[in-house]
């Protein structure tokens, strides 16, 4: 007869989300605890453009395609690159043909969580500690003084997982460059010209060491993030308990470039939020410990490309379906999960890390251009 041993999960985030939907497909009991204390507590960040060969196919195990369907932003797949004037280089629009459709990251959240029995997700559970029991269980303490002991623990708890250390001593460090977030609400009206240059999609503008990138979100929400290759200790130094003096520090970044653009910077209407970029090594890897693995940031913690939320879903896919195909045998599910997720998540870091050279490196912003319009970039 066959047995599922119950799945414990760390982070109620989009991978550790669609591990659990899919174990659910599969009549595989799972619990997934999260630190926030509800769904709504924080906002869910901005547009996801979901990839035909992972996040979709990862939402088609989940039988949530349709859902996924139903919540796509019809345009804003369009993209276009700018200089720093404000001309444009290159404009693609989206015909609806594309396989990378847009979704805001909160909506298809609430996709996963709406498929979730009742009581799947236990909010309000910050993890402070884990450890080893032996015999491949592990326990996990809670910051609400609760515990859970399990013989199957996923970390998708991210970046600074409190799982990895079971498996791994690597630790994110800081990649050189961060990100300022900005938002700028009801941009066809009160932000037209703004508005204009970001487009119906997607807009970046980069030049070497820095770089400024928009896009338009549902109800004419403008996202944008300010890109500088900078020391932690630089962005520090803008005080970012004074959002005033961050803006006109950023400001000074970008002195000459075209207004539309720069507006990007002086009119956001939320607080700049500092988002420094941190990566694990591109060839992160364990060795098999019994009863438990990481998915998502957790396991493969990248440069932005595109690709995180993706590949986090796709590894919640993949471990699900692994473990209904070893029903009697954990070990081996994890075995054959790792043996696949590894060389999947070396090149795509790889990658990865390509990819931000191109766009803020000292050819910025030609090679890329080159890059994702098809030509031969390493000309």
């Amino acid at each position: 007869m066959s047995t599922h041993t119950h799945v414990t999960i760390i982070g109620a985030g989009l991978g550790g989300l669609t591990l659990a939907r899919v174990l659910h497909v599969h009549g595989i009991p799972s619990t997934v605890y999260e630190a926030e204390p509800s769904p709504t507590s924080r906002g869910q960040g901005g547009m996801l453009d979901i990839h035909e060969s992972n996040g979709q196919a990862a939402l088609a195990a989940a039988g949530l395609t349709d859902e996924f369907r139903a919540i796509i932003l019809v345009g804003h797949e369009a993209s276009r690159a700018l200089t720093p004037q404000g001309s444009v280089l290159l404009e693609e629009e989206d015909d609806g043909t594309g396989g990378r459709p847009e979704v805001q990251r909160g909506e298809l959240r609430q996709i996963l969580l709406d498929s979730l029995p009742e009581g799947t997700v236990r909010w309000d559970h910050k993890v402070t500690g884990v450890r080893a029991l032996g015999g491949g269980r592990h326990e996990v303490s809670f910051a609400n003084g609760t515990t859970a002991a399990t013989g199957l623990l996923v970390g998708a708890d991210g970046a600074w997982s409190r799982v990895r250390p079971l498996l791994s001593d690597a630790k994110p460090v800081y990649t050189g460059t961060s990100f300022v977030e900005t938002y700028l609400y009801e941009a066809d009206t009160r932000h037209p010209e703004a508005a204009k240059a970001v487009g119906a999609g997607g807009m970046f503008v980069l030049v070497p060491g820095k770089g400024i990138q928009g896009h338009r979100e549902a109800s004419g929400r403008l996202h944008a993030y300010v890109a500088l290759r900078r020391p932690l200790a630089w962005f520090e130094a803008l005080g970012f308990d004074d959002p005033e003096s961050v803006k006109a520090g950023l400001l000074k970044e970008f002195e000459g470039w075209a207004p539309e653009l720069t507006a990007l910077i002086t009119d956001g209407e939320t607080d700049p939020v500092l988002r420094p970029l941190y990566t694990l090594p591109a060839d992160h890897r364990w060795e098999r410990v019994p009863g438990v693995t990481l998915i998502g940031d957790a396991a493969h913690l990248m440069i932005p490309s595109g690709e995180g939320a993706n590949l986090a879903m796709f590894d919640g896919a993949e471990l699900g379906r692994a473990l209904a195909a070893h029903p009697d045998d954990t070990e081996a599910a994890l075995a054959a999960y790792e043996r696949d997720v590894f060389p999947r998540s070396h090149e795509e870091a790889g990658q990865a890390n390509i990819m931000n050279e191109l766009m803020f490196g000292p050819d910025a912003p030609d090679r890329f251009l080159r890059l994702i319009t098809g030509q031969d970039w390493e000309s």
